[in-house]
This record gives C-alpha cells, sequence and structure tokens, in this order.
C-alpha cells in the first residue's frame, strides 16, 4: 500500500519558512509538530466562483502534492510522483515537476495534464510560466469537456491567458482515442487561439471528410462562442428542377454589434450568375432588415430579374409605433422560379403595408379608457398565371382610424371608426365588374360580463354602421349609400367541475354547457358594395359569433340559438388534458335572408335550414404515446359528415413520430396526408434509446458508428389521385457528424410542379456545409425534432470563416 501523499501550499510566507517544505530529503530529526502546519486537507467547493486576476491573482496560493517533494525556500521545488500543482483555476498533474519560485516557472514531464478555463491539455513535456500562463507544451491532446470536441497538435505556446498558437494541429468533434483517424478533422499548420476576441484562426486549413479533402483555405477563422465574425461563411448548394443545380458561397460581415450584413454571390447552372444581399440592423428605437436578390441576366427567361423585402418596425417612446412590410418581385412568374424565395405564406400575393399607430389612455375618475389612432395603407402586388388567374384583394390606400374602450362600474363600451379608400391594382385582370371606392364606418358594442358560483353570461348591443360613396367604373357616376345594423346578444355557460378516476390516474372531469342568443334585424344589403367581407369558416369558435361573416360589408341577421356542449378529463396532478370531447349545433327562429353559401360566395339563396350542421370535436392522449384528434361536420339534411379531419399521430420517444390525417370537403377535395420521423431499420432502432442522450449531451462523446433515420411528408389527393405536394430523405447521425438528403416536390399548377433537392452535412462542433433543409422539415412533419439543438441557423457566429 502506498503512503499517504503529502501535499503544500507554497504561499509567499510559507516558502520563507524552510521548515515547511519537507519530503524525503528533509531532515528525519525534524519535530512533526513542526511538519503539521503545512499539512492541510482540500475542501471540494460547491459553488462556481469567477477567477481573480491582476494582484489577486498574484496572492493566490499554490498548492503542491506529490509522493516525494524536496524544496529550497524561495528558490524552487521538486515533486515526484503522482505530482499535482495548482493555483487558482490551473491545475497541472504530471509524474514530476519542477517549480522555480523567482521564475514563477513550471516545467513538469511524464504523463502531463493541464485543467484551465473548461480545457484539458495532455502530453509528454510542459514549461509554463504559471502567472502569465506562458511557454509551451509539447505533443499536446486538447479537450474542450464542455462542447465534446478537441484534438492534438506538434506543439502549443501559450502566449498569455487569452493567446496560444498550436503547430501542425487537427480539431474535431469525433472521438479521438487515437485508434483509427476521426470521421472528420480540421487540420492547420498552425492554430492561433484568442478567448478574449473568442476567436480561432486556421492557416493552411484542410477540411477532410472520411479521409478525404474536402474544403481548402488558405486561411479560416471561427468563433470560439456565440460571437459574430465577419468572413466568407461555408458554401450552400442548391438544386431544383426549374433552375438547375445552384452554387453559393455567403460573405457575412459584422458591420458593428447592432448591424450586420450578407453578401452571397451564386451560380445557377441553368440561369447564371446571381448575387442576394441582406442587411440587418438594430436601433435603440429601430429594428429592420432589408434583403435584395439581383439576377441580372436569367438565360432562361431572358431577362434581369430581383426581388426587394424590407421589414422595418420602430417605436420612439411616447406610445407612437411605425412599420414597414415591403416585397416586390420583378415578374409574374418568380413564385414559381423561385419558390421559397419570397418569405411569404401567400406566394402570389405580395404586400406593401406601412402603418403609423399612437396609443392613448385616459383617466376621468372611475372611468377609464384606452384607444389607439392610426393610420395605415396597404398596396399588393399579384403575381397571376394565364392558367390559374386570381383575383386581388382591394389595396386601401388610406386606412385611417380610431378605436376606444371605456369601462365603467363593470360596463364595457367598445368603439371603431374608420376611413377607407379601395382601390384595385391597375394590372389586376378581373378589375372589370368590381367597384371601387371610400367608406367610413362606425362599430360600437356596449357589454358587461357576469361570473358567480360556475355561472356566467355577457349581454352584448352592438351596431354596425357604414357610408359609401363608389363607381362601378373609373368613368361612371359615383354612387352613395348607408346602412346601420343593430345587433343584440346573450352568451352564457357554466363550468362544472369533479374529481374521478380512469385510465389508472386520478383526473379533473369538467362539463361546459353554453348558450348563445343573437337577433339582428334584416337590412338589404345586395347593392352595397362587398370591399373585404367573406364567410367565415364553419367551425366551433365560429358558430358561437353574432355575424357569420369577417370584416364590415357584410352583416348575417339573425334570429339564432346557439348550443354546445363541452366535457374534459385533466390530469388532476400535471394539469396536462387527457381528453376532450366538444358538440355544438345553432338553430335558426327564421329564415336567414343574408348568410354565406356553402361555396363561399355573398348575397346567395337564403338560409332555411332551421338546425345547423353539428360540429363534433375530441382529442386524447388517453393511450400512452398516442394522440388522436378529430373534427366533424355532420349535415343531418343529408345525414352525412359534409367536412371532416381526422388525424392520429404516435410518437413513443425522441426522433420517432409518424402521423397520419384525412381531410374531407365533401364536393370539393378529399387528402390523405402521412408524415414521418423515424429511425430506419431494427439496429438503429434498438441504439437509438440507449445512444441518443449519451451523444447529445456529449458530442463525440460515444462512438461514430451511427444510425439512419427516414423523414417525410405525403399529401395525396383522393380527388385527383395523385400526389400534390411531398418531402421526404434521410438523415444519417454519427454522433460527431449528421449528413441529410431531403428532396421537396411542390406543386405550381395542375400539371407544374418544382422539385427541389437539399444535400447538409454537420460537423458537429464546426459548422453545417451545403443547403438546409431544417426548416423544410420542421414546417411539414409535426413533432419533428433536431438531432442535434439548433444552434440557430441564421445566427452566423457559429459558423467558420475564411479570414479576411
Amino acid at each position: 500500500m502506498h503512503p499517504p501523499v503529502p501535499f503544500l501550499r507554497l504561499t509567499p510566507l510559507a516558502l520563507a519558512l524552510g521548515g515547511l517544505l519537507t519530503g524525503p530529503a528533509a531532515r528525519a530529526g525534524d519535530d512533526a509538530a513542526a511538519v503539521a502546519p503545512a499539512v492541510n486537507t482540500l475542501q471540494p467547493s460547491r459553488s462556481l466562483q469567477a477567477l481573480p486576476r491582476g494582484d489577486a491573482a498574484r496572492q493566490q496560493p499554490i498548492v503542491l502534492r506529490a509522493r516525494e517533494i524536496t524544496a529550497r525556500p524561495d528558490l524552487d521545488a521538486r515533486a515526484d510522483g503522482d505530482v499535482e500543482f495548482r493555483r487558482g483555476g490551473l491545475v497541472i498533474r504530471a509524474d514530476t515537476l519542477s517549480y522555480d519560485v523567482p521564475a514563477d516557472l513550471a516545467t513538469a514531464r511524464g504523463k502531463v495534464r493541464v485543467a484551465r478555463d473548461g480545457a484539458v491539455y495532455t502530453g509528454p513535456e510542459l514549461q509554463l510560466s504559471v502567472q502569465r500562463f506562458e511557454g509551451f507544451f509539447l505533443d499536446p491532446i486538447f479537450e474542450f469537456p464542455l462542447i465534446g470536441a478537441g484534438g492534438r497538435a506538434d506543439r502549443i505556446d501559450f502566449l498569455d491567458t487569452a493567446r496560444s498558437a498550436a503547430t501542425n494541429a487537427s480539431y474535431t468533434s469525433c472521438p479521438r482515442d487515437g485508434s483509427q483517424e476521426p470521421a472528420w478533422a480540421l487540420q492547420a499548420r498552425r492554430l492561433s487561439i484568442d478567448t478574449a476576441m473568442s476567436e480561432g484562426v486556421a492557416e493552411g486549413a484542410v477540411l477532410r471528410f472520411l479521409g478525404t479533402p474536402i474544403l481548402a483555405w488558405p486561411s479560416l477563422s471561427f468563433p470560439l462562442a456565440d460571437q459574430r465574425r465577419s468572413g466568407w461563411l461555408p458554401p450552400s448548394t442548391d438544386y431544383d428542377s426549374r433552375g438547375g443545380l445552384a452554387l453559393s458561397v455567403p460573405y457575412y460581415w459584422d458591420i458593428a454589434p447592432n448591424r450586420d450584413a450578407t453578401i452571397e454571390p451564386r451560380l445557377i447552372t441553368k440561369r447564371g450568375l446571381a448575387l442576394d444581399g441582406e442587411f440587418r440592423y438594430l436601433e435603440a428605437s429601430d429594428r429592420g432588415s432589408l434583403a435584395l436578390k439581383w439576377l441580372p441576366n436569367d438565360r432562361v427567361a431572358g431577362r434581369s430579374r430581383n426581388s426587394l423585402q424590407w421589414g422595418h418596425s420602430g417605436d420612439i417612446g411616447v406610445g407612437l409605433r411605425y412599420s414597414a412590410d415591403v416585397l416586390r418581385v420583378s415578374d409574374d412568374d418568380w413564385w414559381k422560379d423561385f419558390r421559397g424565395a419570397a418569405g411569404n405564406l401567400t406566394t402570389r400575393l405580395l404586400p406593401l403595408r406601412a402603418v403609423v399607430e399612437q396609443t392613448l389612455r385616459w383617466q376621468l375618475g372611475p372611468l377609464t379608457a384606452d384607444g389607439l389612432a392610426y393610420a395605415r395603407t396597404t398596396q399588393w402586388q399579384v403575381l397571376q398565371d394565364s392558367a390559374s388567374p386570381i383575383a386581388s384583394p382591394y389595396q386601401r390606400s388610406p386606412q385611417v382610424g380610431l378605436r376606444l374602450g371605456a369601462n365603467l362600474a363593470g360596463w364595457q363600451l367598445n368603439t371603431e371608426s374608420e376611413y377607407n379608400r379601395f382601390t384595385l391594382p391597375a394590372a389586376d385582370a378581373s378589375r372589370a365588374g368590381r367597384p371601387q371606392g371610400q367608406r367610413l364606418h362606425l362599430l360600437g358594442s356596449l357589454s358587461r360580463s357576469y361570473r358567480d358560483f360556475g355561472l356566467w353570461w355577457v349581454p352584448r348591443l352592438a351596431v354596425n354602421a357604414a357610408a359609401y360613396d363608389t363607381q362601378a367604373s373609373p368613368s361612371a357616376t359615383a354612387k352613395r349609400s348607408a346602412r346601420v345594423i343593430p345587433s343584440l346578444s346573450v352568451d352564457a355557460g357554466m363550468e362544472l367541475e369533479r374529481r374521478t378516476q380512469a385510465f389508472g390516474r386520478d383526473l379533473q372531469q369538467t362539463l361546459e354547457p353554453r348558450l348563445t342568443y343573437v337577433n339582428t334585424p334584416y337590412r338589404a344589403q345586395s347593392q352595397l358594395p362587398n370591399f373585404d367581407s367573406a364567410g367565415k369558416d364553419f367551425n366551433t369558435t365560429s358558430i358561437f359569433t353574432d355575424n357569420a361573416f369577417t370584416g364590415v360589408d357584410r352583416v348575417a341577421d339573425a334570429h339564432q340559438l346557439t348550443a354546445g356542449v363541452t366535457t374534459r378529463l385533466v390530469d388532476a396532478d400535471s394539469g396536462a388534458e387527457a381528453l376532450r370531447l366538444g358538440l355544438a349545433q345553432r338553430y335558426l327562429f327564421r329564415t336567414q335572408r343574408v348568410a354565406p353559401q356553402a361555396d363561399g360566395s355573398l348575397d346567395g339563396a337564403p338560409l332555411t335550414q332551421r338546425f345547423s350542421d353539428a360540429l363534433v370535436t375530441g382529442s386524447s392522449s388517453v393511450i400512452p404515446d398516442w394522440t388522436l384528434d378529430a373534427a366533424v361536420q355532420y349535415s343531418p339534411d343529408i345525414s352525412r359528415a359534409v367536412r371532416s379531419i381526422i388525424g392520429a399521430r404516435y410518437a413513443p420517444g425522441p426522433f420517432r413520430t409518424v402521423g397520419a390525417t384525412y381531410r374531407l370537403a365533401r364536393g370539393l377535395n378529399e387528402q390523405v396526408e402521412v408524415a414521418w420521423q423515424w429511425p430506419v431499420g431494427t439496429a438503429a432502432s434498438q441504439a437509438v434509446a440507449s445512444a441518443n442522450q449519451s451523444r447529445r449531451s456529449a458530442a463525440g462523446g460515444g462512438s461514430c458508428s451511427g444510425a439512419w433515420y427516414s423523414v417525410g411528408r405525403v399529401n395525396f389527393s383522393v380527388k385527383d389521385s395523385r400526389v400534390t405536394d411531398s418531402v421526404m430523405g434521410l438523415e444519417y447521425d454519427a454522433g460527431c457528424w449528421i449528413a441529410r438528403v431531403v428532396a421537396e416536390r411542390l406543386s405550381t399548377g395542375r400539371s407544374q410542379a418544382t422539385t427541389r433537392l437539399f444535400f447538409q452535412l454537420e460537423l458537429v462542433g464546426l459548422s453545417r456545409i451545403g443547403s438546409n433543409p431544417l426548416k423544410v422539415l420542421k414546417d411539414n412533419i409535426p413533432g419533428y425534432r433536431l438531432l442535434r439543438d439548433d444552434r440557430g441557423g441564421a445566427q452566423r457566429s457559429e459558423d467558420w470563416q475564411p479570414a479576411p
């Protein structure tokens, strides 16, 4: 058995007292009591503390521990056998170590291990000026445990506490046990690290993947944390069937802490050279981004093409806010040729909006009033297709309004007064027969909410008044008209609860009946213009509203009662909803003469159906790992469902989800959608549960044996007997690197489609190379999870960059 290991505190005072430095070379007759003060116990600390700097650091004691220690006071010390040297946050372990006190120089040999600021270095020989942290390490292996990455070098020179330089170095997050070459490695003739600037620079850099060089650059810089750096970003490749292969090499410009820009030259094989750019800014009261895309000579279209997107918002601090949203493209075919490049939900309706808003607030005794005054303008660019033309929505230029809300003794008064000028785009092919003009409207309501003992009811009196000045055509005489429509409604319900047990757990069951009565008189509106009204979607929310139309121009006459009931089962401990069932139906006391039609048209035949279609909804997560959802609109007249959405999703664990959804709109469409993310193969499935968690907690800590995952979504139209849209791909997670291949097919017409191909290689701890399919996967696959935590995609700070 080894004897106890002595250890010493080498403070300036202790070094002055020679009797405290003892070991086998000390006098055998020394009194044990003289040695005792130097022998202490290191106490573990359970809290993080900032490391001292400057004079405070120089006062830090040195703790030296070994099997054998010899020393000369104020001159030097030598330790042999299981040596441990500590000063502040620096820990050195070695077979032998000598310390020169006047020079503050430590020299360690044989299985040297240095730990400092979350980095660990191991190698055969170290020479280090401890306080200045200057020196060298021969043939070191370095590790960064917090990010699971590291590498090796011929030599590391420590220049100061923040800077170091490695010669003939390699860096990787793959296993570094020396048994085989890592799957990927960034090799450099010289690797400089500056932790103060949080930057690394690799000179003569070569990136090798599976033994093959895939990138080489004279000088690459990469950030060491979430900080932006100017430089070239990894190249990106895209492929689509309309443009061919596209290769881009973006340059990121860190202009200032609150401003940056990206300039991205692109080569599109079928179309030619393109240039994209984006500028982002964040000022004290303003923020936004400006993106430009320019294709000076599209060889396919035979013309120059471009797009502009600008989003801005600001606040000057006195309740005054302003914003702008601009999206414009050069031609009607842009949405087909550059699908997804516009960044807009409605690919063929591109907005131009500008808004100025001022919040208002008054306090007059017991009366509290809040308000909003605003001025807006909305213009549209409509991308027309001769095979399927669309009608443009009306443009508003201007839209000026005032909204006020006041509360007095529990009564709530809300008003909205607004002036609009409605026009149509000059190039709108469907302009003929659609009026243009002006509208001034006033919406008001007075209501009060009562609630007690699980009962609640809200009586409400509302009015919708509008005046119009319209022209059927630019040369026609203006026509003036007006109407005022009042409405009375009462919304009431109950909330009942009880404790119960089911499915092997304690549950809280609710029963929530609800009644809504509406009485709105009939006013003829077929001769009035319709600028912004449309029939609401018939669902469990709209069935309880007092108007079946959106917008201002149409108000449904109504004498009706809507009844519904919902019951829920909620976990008594977690509050998670286990089961929900709902039923709602409306009864008409008289024929409704102004009602939206089944096809969405207005001013059609009166609605004589006394009992509306019944709405049945439900969802459940009672069965472990399963989520079930259903919504059915059932017609009592034809005794059949006219619309239904039924979905089921099975998710037994991370990175395992598969779901199917069936959608039916009788006479219009019928679709089946299947989406999934799932390990491929039995071996992969068994390995996922045991290996994924460890690989995510420390990248590179596990084996690079890997697992395959299949991902996708397929939307099949039963009516047309064809696949309308689809996304399919494979992901391979090797622990320290991930590869993704994804194909997306998007319909651009009944007989047209665009196919895009994504390929991405993610080197964990370094960067992602290639085209990015992650947004496509997250948008299309419910429950999709990244195989690695998303490092922010748009946060370019974590990518390597060739140094400028």
